[in-house]
């Protein structure tokens, strides 16, 4: 097996990356994993948030860590869940702040794929996870592959908003010029950490705040 993304932008984009000795080894490893294991997301859904949205068109990134490994919640985009599933922790929080921020309320689709298709890259650093083993294809090679694509957006790119939530995210933001980028950096949305900074940190109206100042259509962030 190996992997494909469907969307023209990012293959050319991510083509070199592709040929790379770990991509390979990475492939491997994940197809003997799907041999044996459940293994999230879908196979048609690892390359979810670059299908979403063309290389040309993102306005902003929003990092995540890893899939989450519960059933039939993962889709592809860091922070979102198949329609009709319950919302994990940190999306719950990521919601309650989203009716602080901007008032916007009774959600109840945790699928942001609406977002994504506005210009917002919902990156997770490990794009595929064994089921409820957390952290469990971790330095297999993904975050090598995600690594590059943040660096690709920011050397390449202008005015990108980077939303960094929580200290993982942020070391791997690190490559970010921040005077060519707009770079939002709080505690993450989790349970453990989310009255640490999070809560209050108004970042969907800072987001368009700053879209706007740069002559970009705001997201709607309603779902």
């Amino acid at each position: 097996m190996s992997f494909t993304i469907q969307n023209k932008s990012w293959n050319e984009v991510l083509k070199a990356e592709f040929e790379e000795p770990y991509f390979k080894d990475l492939e491997v490893f994940v197809a003997d994993e799907r041999q044996k294991k459940t293994i999230y997301p879908p196979e048609n859904q690892v390359f979810a948030a670059f299908e979403c949205i063309d290389f040309s068109k993102i306005k902003v990134v929003i990092l995540g860590q890893d899939p989450y490994h519960g059933e039939f919640q993962a889709n592809g985009l860091a922070f979102s869940v198949r329609q009709g599933v319950k919302f994990p922790p940190s999306l719950k929080n990521i919601f309650k702040e989203l009716e602080t921020d901007l008032g916007i309320k009774n959600i109840h689709n945790g699928d942001l794929s609406s977002w994504a298709k506005q210009g917002v890259l919902l990156l997770n650093a490990t794009l595929t996870v064994e089921a409820s083993k957390a952290g469990s294809h971790q330095k297999k090679g993904w975050e090598t592959f995600t690594d590059k694509v943040i660096e690709r957006v920011a050397t390449e790119r202008e005015h990108i908003v980077f939303v960094l939530w929580g200290s993982y995210a942020q070391k791997k933001g690190k490559m970010i010029d921040k005077d060519k980028h707009f770079v939002i950096e709080t505690a993450h949305p989790s349970p453990l950490s989310v009255y640490r900074g999070f809560y209050g940190s108004k970042p969907f109206s800072k987001i368009n705040t700053y879209l706007v100042s740069q002559n970009q259509k705001p997201i709607d962030w309603q779902i």
